[in-house]
């Protein structure tokens, strides 16, 4: 692994940078740079222009339409990316349930689905965790009966990302309750569109609503919209958590927020004013420490998430590596948004404001720092994370 890149590299790093300097729009750098949730319209044009030139699908094989880069040519697409002020595309659609369909999906299925995703037109989300099975999956109550030409959905899924934006859930139900939990569970397709699914909104510490309760009463599936066999949905689960880890350790973005830390220490105007005249703004020399003391686990983590990436291209399949990437990840994440909090002192407390306070950098570091308190949970809990780690790496 060489994270020194080649001049073809650097040429194309430098293409991708004047792409988004050209097309990431400036209502999106704004609601980045503000720490704001960008609204559906946003993020959905956001995610087809990327769908126009071929670039939303990166991991996938050129055969289903991914732009067939290599790991390092990804890595840099994601730094420019985030760099840019440009948001993470939703990861339901191609980070998850794309690389099931093409892994485990039929050919009709796949000719039926995945055209959607690639263009960044179809908004999927994860109906898995449920109010009695979360770390804990398969203990899943949601059931589906198998009635002639369809199933027959009924029960509940919670936490459910994007719910309220989405045309389509993949979704784990129950098909076979005699059997060993882990054997009984399916993967369904669900149309959102589907009488009898009922959405409610839950409205996070943060403030936002991006986070769902879906309810399914006689909600009727075709049996078409079955991926794999009956009693497949834990193997499938498994393989779509593993993407869904690697994803969550948000490395590029983490990676903008440090050095949003590091420029606003060099400028000596930001905003309104004076970092350093700003209310509650800790010295510089306190700054400068924990900064470095980020960017130094950062690049530990940087150099982690590359050889895993490095690897898949090698045909080698995600072991416990992308727990250890979602252990590490999340705990950064949460430190930056710490670090934003402490170092910002006042500045740091709004929550709402149309206008900044000192420097943009701090604006809303509160309600960020808020929602990232969910990030060691979501994707499967940190706590999950390591005993999955100790079991795989030492045995125990």
């Amino acid at each position: 692994m060489n994270l020194d890149f080649t001049r073809e590299e650097r040429e194309f790093q430098q293409s991708i940078r004047s792409w988004m300097r050209e097309n990431v729009q400036d209502d999106i750098k704004r609601s980045s740079a503000l720490g704001e949730m960008l609204a559906k319209e946003q993020q959905q044009k956001w995610e087809r222009l990327l769908g126009k030139q071929g670039w939303l699908a990166l991991t996938w094989p050129k055969q289903y339409g991914g732009p067939g880069w290599t790991a390092t040519q990804r890595y840099i697409f994601d730094l420019e990316r985030a760099m840019a002020g440009a948001p993470p595309t939703s990861p339901f659609g191609v980070s998850m349930v794309g690389p099931v369909l093409y892994n485990f999906g039929f050919q009709e299925q796949k000719d039926r689905w995945l055209p959607g995703i690639v263009s960044g037109e179809t908004l999927w989300c994860q109906g898995y965790s449920e109010p009695n099975a979360g770390s804990d999956l398969a203990s899943l109550k949601t059931r589906a009966e198998r009635k002639d030409d369809h199933y027959l959905v009924n029960g509940q899924k919670i936490w459910t990302t994007q719910a309220h934006w989405s045309d389509m859930m993949f979704c784990l139900v129950r098909t076979d309750p005699t059997v060993k939990q882990q054997n009984g569970i399916s993967f369904l397709l669900i149309d959102m569109k589907t009488p009898g699914i009922e959405v409610r909104p839950i409205y996070s510490i943060d403030g936002h609503h991006h986070l769902n309760e879906v309810y399914f009463t006689d909600v009727r599936v075709p049996l078409e919209n079955l991926v794999g066999q009956e009693g497949m949905g834990w193997t499938i689960a498994k393989f779509l958590l593993t993407h869904e880890r690697t994803t969550i350790a948000g490395v590029a973005d983490s990676k903008r927020e440090i050095e949003r830390l590091k420029q606003m220490l060099k400028d000596t105007k930001q905003g309104n004013g004076s970092v350093e005249e700003s209310p509650g703004f800790l010295d510089k020399s306190q700054a400068r420490l924990r900064i470095a003391e980020l960017e130094i686990e950062l690049m530990a983590l940087e150099y982690t998430n590359f050889r895993t990436v490095a690897a898949t291209d090698e045909g080698r399949p995600l072991g416990p590596e992308s727990s250890g990437l979602k252990i590490k990840g999340t705990e950064l994440q949460q430190k930056v948004s710490q670090a934003m909090v402490e170092l910002g002192g006042m500045m740091s407390l709004t929550w709402d404001n149309p206008e900044t306070i000192g420097s943009d950098i701090f604006n809303r570091a509160t309600r960020r720092y808020n929602f990232l308190r969910a990030c060691t949970i979501y994707g499967g809990s940190n706590e999950i994370q390591k005993n999955v780690l100790a079991k795989m790496l030492l045995g125990l």
